[in-house]
């Protein structure tokens, strides 16, 4: 009996899917996620889960690197494909699928470096070797590192299979910001605002983030030690793993610090970013964030959320039902983002699945009762308000010092505040769905502020991170991104930078 061919196929049918979007993959990415849901194919938020990795979006150079350490934290058997736009989707996940089931394929895959093969990759799943490949560290066999792509921050297993927020330091227990836990170790998902079990455990539960299984028993964060070359004065162990390093912390005290990159790659995370944090014990002690990785000449980005306000502003008539439209699906898949780093992934599905009838263009009478549902659901959730309060305040003033506007700076307040404004704006929205006006790009924002090419709003919401993270505890800093959820495409569309080079 070929033990190793029946295991293969078994994992083929139906495979752990970890997807690493690129800047100028968003689109693709929507349409994986969908597709996904309608196969039945659950995500994996870690490598160590992972059967199968797809990257969504152009190749970026800057990245490769970090793809491949991502890669190289999947364990066997394990394929990996390449979707640069949504109409690729299809065929790279049934090449991935078929690399899965092939035990040549695998045999090649599960190579030491320096053999042939080795390694998988390209469109659609075509076997190709990259240059520098070698060069790109690894990790211990056992899968459990994640790589500079995607290390710290994913989800525990919480109860009944919901994860629990994305926390380095916790097991089953609800920790954000300022140490608080939510009562028996409650998350969102398991208890709505009048003490009843959520109506989420459902078919909904195996949409955008995998089964209830897959977003749970990650508590491994690749060790707070993985992290090489981030920070003068470390002792490099075996492997180029860094050590911590003593220094003063905030209080004059002496103690560790460990560097931690959250990204390019991680769960529920924008495209591209990364953020370099300096940690002495669970506290943010300094903050770093990287520039998105930009396009070769070859390689264009498009800026898929601002789609509607760049054309409008070369002069294309867009109506303002258009832009609206994509304006609050934009605010849905940010709240679904959210919902998924704080433990709700029930209701991060379904603020997926109305995204997706969004961007179809679904009409507002068959939406709206179940966006108004949503928005009654998770800005009345008690559980979800008392663990996100008092983190990552954001005060009028301080947005507009930071050149920064649209619902960040219309919320005046914390992570609870700004999740509210997102549904307050989602409500709003939602009679102008079939709007035949004209677009002025001057009077509507765009999903995170005013729009300019010059000044694009995601630039002002990356220049607020440092300062709100300093400080901060590490269960808190994954929800402070998710809150403010900027978009690295923004900084790197080609209509962005032809304004930068004009």
């Amino acid at each position: 009996m070929d033990l190793t061919g029946l295991i293969l196929r078994v994992t083929a049918e139906r495979p752990h899917v970890l997807l690493a979007t690129v800047p100028g993959g968003a689109a693709v990415r929507l349409a994986a996620e969908r597709l996904l849901r309608a196969r039945d194919w659950p995500q994996a938020s870690t490598p160590a889960k992972a059967d199968l990795l797809l990257v969504a979006g152009p190749d970026l150079p800057e990245l490769r690197t970090a793809l491949e350490r991502l890669w190289r934290d999947m364990p066997a058997p394990r394929a990996r494909v390449h979707a640069r736009t949504p109409d690729e989707v299809k065929a790279a996940l049934d090449s991935g699928r078929a690399l899965l089931g092939s035990p040549a394929v695998q045999r090649e895959s599960a190579a030491p470096p320096g053999e042939a093969g080795g390694h998988l990759e390209g469109e659609h799943g075509a076997q190709e070797r990259h240059e520098g490949d070698d060069q790109a560290p690894g990790h211990d066999g056992d899968g459990g590192g994640e790589g500079e792509a995607g290390r710290a921050g994913d989800a525990h297993s919480g109860p009944d299979g919901e994860h629990a927020p994305h926390d380095a330091g916790q097991d089953t227990e609800a920790e954000h910001g300022d140490g608080r836990r939510a009562p028996d170790g409650q998350v969102p998902g398991s208890q709505d605002p009048d003490g009843q079990a959520p109506d989420g455990q459902d078919a909904d539960s195996h949409g955008d983030h995998g089964d209830n299984g897959d977003h749970g028993d990650n508590g491994n964060h690749g060790g707070h030690g993985e992290h090489g070359g981030h920070g003068g004065g470390q002792t490099d162990m075996p492997g180029g793993l860094p050590m911590a390093e003593p220094g003063a912390d905030r209080d004059g005290l002496t103690l560790d610090r460990l560097h931690l990159p959250l990204g390019p790659f991680l769960a529920d995370w924008p495209a591209g970013l990364t953020v370099r944090l300096v940690l002495q014990g669970d506290v943010v002690q300094r903050v770093d964030v990287d520039g998105p990785a930009r396009p070769s000449d070859d390689a264009a980005v498009e800026a898929f959320w601002v789609q509607p306000w760049l054309r409008a502003a070369s002069g294309e008539p867009v109506t303002v039902g258009e832009a609206v439209r994509r304006r609050a699906a934009a605010h849905l898949d940010s709240l679904g983002r959210l919902l998924a780093v704080a433990g709700w992934p029930a209701e991060a599905v379904r603020a997926g699945r109305l995204r997706d009838d969004l961007l179809s263009g679904a009409p507002r009478a068959a939406v709206a009762p179940r966006l108004e549902r949503l928005t009654r659901r998770v800005g009345r959730s008690r559980t979800l308000a008392w663990l996100t309060r008092g983190i990552g305040v954001v005060t009028a003033q301080k947005a507009r010092e930071a050149g920064a506007g649209g619902p960040a700076a219309r919320a005046d307040g914390d992570v609870t505040a700004r999740y509210r404004q997102w549904l307050a704006d989602i409500r709003h929205d939602l009679p102008r769905l079939e709007d035949p006006a004209p677009l002025d790009v001057a009077v509507e924002d765009s999903p995170r502020g005013p729009w300019s090419a010059e000044a694009p709003p995601s630039a002002a919401l990356i220049a607020l991170l440092p300062p709100l993270l300093e400080g901060a505890e590490l269960a808190a800093a994954r929800l402070v991104v998710a809150s403010l959820d900027p978009d690295p495409e923004e900084l790197v569309s080609r209509g962005v930078v032809e304004v930068a080079r004009g």
